[in-house]
């Protein structure tokens, strides 16, 4: 992600097929200094509609820590819904999975 004025560089945000998971996630991250001006919810936006519409992909999952509000607040806004805990390899404690199916982000 980068502001259109500039260049400037402000997170990231993608798709990504792991290993651990059966369907692809999505995953984002911002700069602190740039959190909360709406960013990851617009890249994030993007990135699903590219997923339905080019990828074709039926379902799209996130995890996230058990304790991380904004990105479980930016979820919900997304569209996805708490499915379970489930352990992810290389992660200590386990992540939560939410889920967003097509038919219910169109």
């Amino acid at each position: 992600m980068a502001l259109k004025d500039g260049e400037i560089p402000v997170g990231m945000c993608g798709l990504l097929k792991r290993d651990s998971l059966e369907n692809v996630d999505i995953g984002f991250a911002l700069l602190r200094r740039h959190e909360s001006k709406g960013y990851a919810y617009e890249s994030a936006a993007a990135v699903m509609e590219y997923g339905w519409n080019v990828l074709g992909l039926q379902r799209i999952v996130a995890i996230t820590a058990p304790e991380n509000p904004s990105s479980i607040r930016l979820l919900g806004k997304l569209g996805f819904r708490f499915d379970r805990m489930l352990p992810i390899p290389g992660y200590e404690e386990e992540s939560r999975l939410f889920i967003c199916d097509r038919a219910a982000a169109t």
